[in-house]
């Protein structure tokens, strides 16, 4: 009896741990697909907002034709603010990736359904 007790915990935390590992597969953000200036650039020229979440010195210092400055962290006040449609169609970039990144994931956080992490500003201006 002793020794079934002992195979269940570790049984169960097997199971508990695929479980975790199947969930996380299905329901987690595939942020990891885009940057890709490419599509980025399809969705700009379908009408997608542009939105980048540089500080306002790395905007003065050259952006995208038609891009709003909104810094990383104030994206979803911003948005809020502002009313901006969950569904509107979003592209965000930044220098690298990583803060427009950090802004797409606050936007899905608040329900925001259309948005496109572009990357680096620099990828987006050579693909132009």
């Amino acid at each position: 009896m002793r020794q079934a007790n002992k195979m269940l915990p570790k049984s169960f935390i097997s199971l508990m741990a695929l479980l975790f590992i199947a969930i996380m597969g299905v329901s987690a953000p595939s942020y990891g697909e885009e940057k890709n200036p490419k599509v980025a650039w399809e969705h700009i020229q379908q009408g997608a907002m542009v939105v980048d979440v540089r500080t306002p010195e790395e905007f003065a210092e050259g952006h995208l034709e038609n891009a709003i400055n909104i810094p990383f962290e104030n994206i979803a006040e911003e948005f809020t603010k502002r009313g901006i449609a969950k569904d509107q169609s979003v592209v965000l970039y930044c220098r690298s990736g990583r803060r427009s990144g950090i802004a797409q994931e606050s936007l899905v956080k608040l329900g925001y359904s259309n948005t496109y992490n572009g990357g680096g500003y620099q990828s987006l201006a050579n693909k132009q």
